[in-house]
Parts: C-alpha cells; structure tokens; sequence
C-alpha cells in the first residue's frame, strides 16, 4: 500500500505496466533483507523497479505495451542470487540435530544445534557463534545428562571415553540464556544414537536438575517456527503467559506443548520405539534427582 506505489511513481510505472504479487514481497523479505525495519525492502523494490521501467521504456520506443508480473522466480532473475536463507525444517528425523529458536535484533530464526560424539578424553568441544551464556548452558547439560546416565543406559563414567562436540552452524551474534533444552537433547541424542523428529522445535534453559527455565521471544520464536513448517513447539511452562501475544494464525497452525523438565523434552523429542522403556522408570528419576542434591 505504500512501499509499491511510492517506488512505481519515481520511476515512472503504472499500474497498466507491472504488478508485484505479495509472493514476490514475500521472497524478497525473506531471501534477500535482513533487518527490522523497511529501508532494504524498499531499496529492492526499487531496484527491481528500475530494471522493468528499462525495459518499459524500451518497448515504449518501439511502440509495444509491457505489462510485467513480478513473481518469486522473476525476482530471482531480476536481482541475482538469493543473499539469505532462513530455516527449514529437515526432511527426516536426525541423530544429534535438533531445531532450536533464537531471538534476534531481526525477529526469531530457526536455528539448527548439532552434536557428535566421538572416542576421546572427556572434552566438550563447543564451536560456532556460541557466547558465554550458551557455553554455560552445554556445561549444565552435561551434569544432567551424567545424573541420568544409569535411566539412559550409560556407564556412569561415559563422559571420561568420549568427547562430545556441540556445533550451532547458523546463529548470528545473539547470546542468551534459551538453548539449554535444545543442546541438551542434541547431546542425548548423539550419546543413545537415537534421532530426533525433524517437525519439532523448541526453546527453553535447563538447570543442572533439568528444570526448564522460562525464557523471552516467545512470539518471535513461535513464528520462526510456523516460517521453518515446523508442527510442534516446545516452551517452558512458565511461558504461558505470553501465548496470547503470537498471532492465532499461528497457534492454530502449531502444537505448542509447554514443559517444565528436561525428561518432557526428550520424550516429546526423541523418535522411540512404543517398546523402549527409556524414561518409563520414575522411581529412578526421583533417585537421581535425590543423587544430585546430596551433599558431596
């Protein structure tokens, strides 16, 4: 209503002359700006006016009518290559890779956590853009994981044979206390060498008795989600309150499940068979929740 009309005018197009379909809007937002503003929406919607209003003109010398229709792929022909990518959900379920959400200064992104596992020493390697906050989250991961170790049909001294490496590939600069849950079941995932359902994602920070802590974003994050064609979403139940605030668009498209226990996450998340017993012992959880807080 305002973007459009305005560039058409200074470059001298009509109506009669281009349209652009809110599909190439759409492309051009999310393949080729990155901001929270319009300034580069605007500078592309120019750019591609320009382009057509040579082209008009040429015809016009010719005596021709143009009548141009700006689609996603005439987008793409017209400015070059695609200079951004945002998140898709995987087209199967992947040992050690889980779907995070981040919030960042231009809304949430869908963001992909990996971890490997391989023989060593007991080093926790961490790389790609993680902050210190998140470093922290790794750390608390571990300890939840190793106060598991006898449920999850770990040796308890697993972590001193191996070394684990987490890798976050896609995350701008952004550091805040929100991917505990998603490192942790990336981690689980890769020690039990069982996937996780490539339609979930989640967010959330864990404590050391894997307690999933609230976190903020939530709308931003909710709608990266519905963006990356993600089904399901797990937040902290402590989030609640700001599930009025996302769009019902976006609620009804979406299974957000809210937890408050790192044992939810991983049921929801891990694919297991109905014959696996993985967490079915609760007697055992409470003993090593009593383990972990005992002095020494």
């Amino acid at each position: 209503r305002y973007l459009i009309p305005r560039q058409m005018e200074d470059h001298g197009l009509t109506e009669n002359e281009v349209e652009i379909r809110n599909t190439a809007v759409q492309e051009l937002i999310r393949r080729y700006t990155r901001e929270s503003g319009v300034r580069n929406l605007e500078r592309e919607i120019g750019s591609i006016c320009r382009k057509v209003a040579r082209k008009v003109l040429d015809d016009r010398e010719q005596d021709q009518k143009t009548f141009e229709v700006i689609t996603p792929e005439r987008v793409h022909k017209l400015l070059g290559a695609q200079r951004f990518r945002y998140g898709i959900a995987e087209d199967k379920d992947v040992i050690g890779f889980v779907n995070g959400l981040a919030y960042t200064q231009v809304g949430g992104v869908l963001v992909p956590v990996e971890a490997a596992v391989v023989p060593g020493k007991g080093k926790l390697l961490l790389t790609g853009q993680l902050g210190n906050v998140m470093q922290e989250s790794a750390q608390a991961a571990l300890t939840y994981i190793r106060s598991r170790s006898e449920i999850f049909g770990l040796e308890r001294d697993f972590y001193e044979k191996v070394d684990i490496h987490v890798h976050v590939p896609e995350l701008g600069p952004v550091d805040g206390p929100s991917a505990g849950v998603t490192i942790c079941t990336a981690m689980t995932s890769a020690l039990l060498g069982i996937p996780v359902r490539r339609d979930l994602g989640m967010t959330g920070e864990i404590t050391l008795r894997g307690r999933v802590r609230p976190i903020g974003g939530v709308k931003e994050k909710l709608l990266a989600a519905h963006r990356g064609t993600l089904a399901k979403v797990l937040i902290p139940e402590d989030n609640a309150k700001d599930l009025p605030e996302v769009p019902k668009k976006v609620r009804d498209a979406l299974q957000i499940q809210r937890v408050n226990h790192m044992d939810q996450v991983l049921r929801e998340a891990l694919v297991l068979d109905d014959s696996d017993g993985l967490f079915s012992d609760l007697e055992a959880i409470r003993r090593a929740d009593r383990q972990l807080q005992a002095p020494g």
